[in-house]
């Protein structure tokens, strides 16, 4: 009876004109701003938070959750049509969601992102109503031994998301590792490998690597080979973006497992929907009886990391709110959001505040159905883009991210990192070598190098203390399991092709 209480109070609060009227604002710039390559929700909600100074709290928090989660959904579209993820967390789905805009199944693409976004999101609100006391609870008894192991299996399934050889994978998390090290080091306050440069002390910035690995890489790689118009104008109609009923069966069960991967990563501190997007891929791509079909347009590897992300979003709000805990740079934005207000974040705000979190709980779900009535009719115009000219297109695209880049971090430098960036993600592409992998290790790296050394300080430089704790302890062993495994996978699929080459001569 408390619950249903609580959730009346919370619906009660959220459709006041007010709140609904700064709801549909934030989903509407979330939408657009997340269509846009290059501007992500951090970007936008830097640049609207001095808004929320003159607003009530409720209506602030609320405008900027829905510019967060709306940021997700749009992001996608940029990932399926040009390849460049407009948000971070949709970087995974340009994998397989640009693969079918070629085949021309553009519309089948952005439809299932939609249902599948709604899905994951709709998922991560009720555990987040259901389960937010539980999960805070369980999260906070993680120590720095559990979240490095973590981290570690993140690492391991981020070198076999994509079709590339086991090893160039692990390679390139090493090298996103590498990069990552870059700038000042947070315990000791030393400068490390920026060889002088002002620009280089904050490190590279992860907008500057997501477009330029993901956008710019596509326009060096593409300029003077892209067919103008070359996608089919019926593949716009609305019959022709109806999925399939095999699409269906092979959706519901990633769509499933996705929510579930999303909702656990996002409610832990400093994981987040980068994080459960990929591991949500991973997984995918493990339990798949066809394999080969991921990176080339396979719509379970849309379904999946959408799921994931969009429920990561909801669920990150539990470590956030419950916790004072912000999982990312965005929940750091949320926290300061209220404390301008005089609210302090942590385990006292549900009951002390508790039109506030149910208010923006059951806010959630009015911008979610938001979202899907925006959405869905908008397909056909995102489709579209496809067939402009791509001589106007790119111009247009490289100024997006050039003011994406600059806006996050207001770095000048930060659009020559992109320039970079874009530079290597094109040379890697002629050497066949993935992107993912890389930015994933960019964004662990940091975490992986903290934990790992807030654990030695407690073991006393003592490794087999990590592993005697159970879970920290079960977590590395299945890492090690899931190296294994590929290796082996690997080692296989060397020696098929081998039989096959010997027995064609």
């Amino acid at each position: 009876m408390d619950l249903l209480a609580n959730l009346l109070l919370g619906l009660e609060t959220a459709i006041t004109p007010t709140n609904l009227f700064y709801c549909f604002a934030g989903v509407f710039l979330g939408t657009f701003v997340g269509v846009i390559p290059g501007i992500g929700p951090l970007a936008a909600i830097s640049m609207l938070f001095p808004i929320t100074f003159y607003l009530d709290p409720t209506a602030a928090l609320i405008m900027l959750a829905g510019i967060y989660y709306g940021t997700t959904y749009g992001g996608s579209t940029a990932s399926i049509l040009l390849n460049m993820p407009g948000a971070t967390s949709s970087a995974v789905t340009c994998l397989d969601g640009y693969p079918m805009a070629q085949k021309g199944r553009a519309g089948v693409a952005l439809f299932m992102t939609t249902i599948a976004s709604f899905a994951g999101g709709s998922i991560g609100i009720v555990i987040l109503s259901l389960f937010s006391p539980v999960i805070a609870e369980y999260a906070l008894t993680f120590g720095p031994a559990e979240y490095f192991a973590l981290m570690v299996l993140g690492l391991v399934a981020a070198s076999t998301i994509t079709n590339a050889t086991p090893s160039k994978g692990i390679a390139m998390v090493i090298l996103g590792m590498l990069i990552a090290t870059v700038g000042i080091d947070s315990q000791s306050g030393a400068a490390r490998f920026t060889f002088g440069s002002m620009s280089l002390m904050d490190g590279f910035g992860i907008s500057a690597m997501a477009m330029g690995l993901f956008g710019i890489g596509e326009i060096l790689s593409s300029v003077g080979t892209k067919r103008d118009g070359s996608i089919d104008r019926e593949s716009t109609r609305l019959r022709n973006m109806v999925p399939t009923r095999k699409d269906w069966a092979r959706s519901w069960k990633p769509g499933l497992r996705g929510s579930a991967i999303g909702s656990f990563f996002g409610a832990l501190p400093g994981t987040g929907p980068s994080i459960a997007a990929f591991m949500a891929y991973a997984v995918e791509r493990r339990v798949s009886a066809t394999p080969e079909r991921f990176g080339k347009g396979a719509i379970e590897g849309i379904v999946a990391p959408e799921s994931a992300n969009n429920a990561a979003d909801q669920t990150a709000f539990i470590p956030t709110l419950a916790l004072g805990i912000p999982g990312s740079a965005t929940m750091a934005l949320m926290l300061g959001a209220l404390m301008v207000h005089g609210i302090q974040p942590g385990p006292t705000l549900i009951s002390q505040q508790p039109s506030l979190f149910w208010g923006l709980v059951m806010s959630f779900w009015i911008g979610n159905l938001l979202l899907l009535v925006l959405n869905l009719p908008l397909i056909g115009l995102w489709v579209r883009l496809l067939m402009v000219p791509y001589h106007y297109l790119y111009p247009a695209i490289l100024v997006f991210v050039c003011i994406g880049a600059y806006s996050v971090r207001t770095n000048p430098a930060d659009v020559l990192m992109v320039l970079g960036f874009g530079v290597l993600g094109y040379l890697m592409r002629l050497a066949d070598l993935p992107a993912a992998p890389l930015l994933l290790g960019f964004v662990l790296g940091p975490l992986v190098e903290m934990q790992f050394r807030r654990a030695m300080v407690l073991a006393r430089g003592d490794f087999t203390v990590i592993l005697e704790r159970p879970l920290a302890g079960t977590v590395l062993a299945l890492a090690a399991l899931l190296l294994i495994w590929t290796m082996i996978g690997a080692l296989r699929r060397y020696r098929y092709k081998v039989r096959i080459r010997r027995s064609s001569h």
